[in-house]
């Protein structure tokens, strides 16, 4: 049998760019070789593409070529450039290993929607939707499921401290991993917040806190057809859940503890997964996702954020909440590879 000829991207120029590395190499330690011949194309921080040996340390300085991915559906799959000459290497599928800016905001789905080539989870819209967070929590809430109270702050606005109920949290609209969230307890801390969150997007989000347990559900799978992983929970001794700004987050977290399977009733987990798919669906998602949520004392949940490629670094949570339900590593991303060629969970 034919091995199948995977493009991996991974690294990209969002500040996520070292959880990204961190997830490919625990692709590149979970695909079978039996199966796949892959192709690993390293983007640097300053957006230069590589075609690399892997993920390994290193990567961006040792021996690889300049390659670029083609738009051009007569000449598709990855030009890579040496010595003068263009080699063409033809692809069957693409994993984009991506995480944040320019990799889970349909940026880089446009891209290979262009050349033409199948490649894992969401497609244009959905990516471009569940980036944005505002945008997200409207088309949720139209679909009949709770979401936080939210205003939403322009570049050239400045929110009223004095009219808002605190705590609240100040996070940029479109970015992950918590990166530029605050927590605000009083008036004279909003500016500053705001700042923050600036830094990474010019579109702020101002929310008032949940009171509740945050939880997660992994979500595989093309519309009707979906597995959902257990679900977890987070839980907190201060703060906020930020792990993958920690120094050593594969040693454990400062602050919290993720527990999967959650410690919740069986009909409450039940309900977290079936609301995890309506978010799903409601959003347009496709092949992976994880579907963060809060969940209230009266057994209300809400929406947090979807992640239309979630970290699958050793400390991550989809990963692990897919092993508790049964899925390997390397099952999950055999099946995500098939929905990708096929459209179907094989």
């Amino acid at each position: 049998m034919n091995k199948v000829k995977i493009g991996i991207i991974f690294g990209g120029t969002s500040e996520e760019h070292p959880v990204s590395v961190k997830s490919a190499q625990e692709v590149a330690r979970n695909l079978d070789a039996g199966k796949y011949e892959p192709f690993w194309i390293g983007i640097t921080q300053d957006g230069a593409w590589r075609l690399c040996a892997g993920p390994g340390e290193g990567w961006e300085t040792g021996e690889h070529r300049p390659v670029t991915l083609s738009p051009d559906r007569s000449a598709p799959g990855l030009h890579v450039l040496a010595e003068g000459r263009r080699e063409v290497i033809e692809l069957d599928v693409v994993l984009p290993v991506l995480h944040g800016r320019h990799g889970e905001d349909g940026a880089m789905q446009g891209l290979l929607e262009l050349s033409g080539l199948p490649y894992v989870g969401c497609d244009v819209p959905s990516s471009a939707l569940c980036i944005d967070k505002s945008l997200a929590y409207t088309v949720v809430a139209n679909a009949g499921i709770a979401t936080p109270v939210c205003r939403v702050v322009a570049a050239d606005e400045t929110p009223d401290a004095d009219r808002l109920d605190y705590p609240v949290f100040v996070k940029p609209a479109r970015s992950g991993s918590s990166f530029g969230v605050s927590k605000v307890s009083g008036a004279e801390e909003l500016a500053s917040a705001v700042a923050a969150a600036r830094k990474y997007d010019s579109k702020v989000l101002v929310e008032d806190a949940v009171v509740g347990s945050e939880v997660g559900c992994a979500v595989l799978g093309n519309e009707l057809d979906l597995i959902v992983g257990e679900v977890d929970q987070i839980t907190l001794s201060h703060g906020f859940f930020r792990i993958h700004q920690e120094i050593d987050p594969e040693s454990g977290s400062e602050n919290s503890t993720v527990t999967v399977p959650a410690a919740i009733p069986a009909e409450t987990r039940v309900r977290v997964q079936e609301t995890a798919k309506k978010i799903y669906r409601a959003l347009g998602c496709r092949g992976l996702a994880r579907v963060d949520m809060f969940l209230k004392e009266d057994g209300t949940v809400l929406l947090n954020e979807v992640n239309t490629f979630p970290g699958l670094t050793r400390y991550s949570r989809y990963p692990r909440m897919m092993a508790a339900a049964g899925f390997s590593f390397a099952d999950v991303l055999d099946r995500a590879v098939s929905l990708a060629l096929t459209g179907k969970v094989q």
